[in-house]
């Protein structure tokens, strides 16, 4: 569980919480204490994800993360529950599968691209920002979930792996920006998530990690005084745990 002298328990908050590795992360977080700021855009299906966990430990902010007021909304939520210490930017759009012809470079429209890089670059950067009084005040962490796709050359996947490509740089720059926080662009490999199966249609996909597996190997990034960075996830040190 994360330390801390404040009579409040720490604060993350995570994008895209209703599935997947945001789900995960936010188990794991409120296994350990923390106070997770949930988002995901349907409503419904988000609290039907966190009704297992601890009430005082999960706050339900639903709406898109492209979206300007419910990013305030966020912000605000955190700053109410103590503030933030931890930023997870996981909401990701994958636009249409790479798996389609819409997908390849010379056919994707122009709202496709704008949508791909508004929740994958977009607003995780304009999310930190707007929390980043918080994060400084709470000698904080942000953590950008990234794609193996942002350094590899996949047919299809072009405009996602831009995106992300995106997200690794602006991560970098955030780091040297504001050194006494900790920055980490993190890939997390492939998983068994909705958004994985998307991308391969009608394969089956039970061979990939297990998110909650993926979320474990990811603590390091949160409780160790690992150096700011881009990082693979099956690379990372084993977590220590009390």
């Amino acid at each position: 569980m994360a330390h801390s002298t404040s009579p409040h328990p720490p604060v993350a908050v995570v994008t895209g919480a209703s599935a997947g590795l945001g789900l995960a992360l936010t188990a794991t977080l409120t296994s350990r204490g923390w106070h997770v700021i949930a988002d995901a855009r349907n409503a419904t299906r988000l609290s039907d994800a966190i009704a297992r966990f601890p009430r005082e430990l999960i706050t339900a902010v639903p709406g898109d993360v492209s979206d300007a007021d419910h990013r305030a909304e966020l912000a605000e939520t955190a700053r109410a529950k103590g503030g933030a210490r931890l930023l997870v930017n996981n909401a990701s759009e994958l636009g249409p599968s790479p798996s389609l012809p819409a997908a390849k470079l010379g056919a994707v429209t122009a709202d496709h691209l704008r949508r791909i890089f508004d929740v994958n670059v977009v607003a995780p950067v304009l999310l930190t920002s707007a929390l980043l009084p918080q994060l400084r005040a709470n000698a904080g962490r942000v953590v950008n979930i990234s794609s193996d796709a942002a350094v590899e050359a996949y047919p299809g996947w072009g405009n996602y792996g831009a995106s992300k490509a995106a997200l690794d740089h602006v991560s970098a720059v955030l780091s040297e920006e504001e050194p006494d926080l900790r920055v980490y662009a993190v890939d997390p490999g492939d998983m068994n998530t909705a958004m994985h199966q998307a991308a391969f249609p009608g394969e089956d996909i039970s061979d990939r990690e297990d998110p909650a597996a993926v979320a474990a190997t990811l603590l390091p990034l949160i409780d160790s005084t690992l150096p700011s960075g881009r990082y693979c996830a099956a690379e990372l040190p084993a977590a220590v745990t009390s």
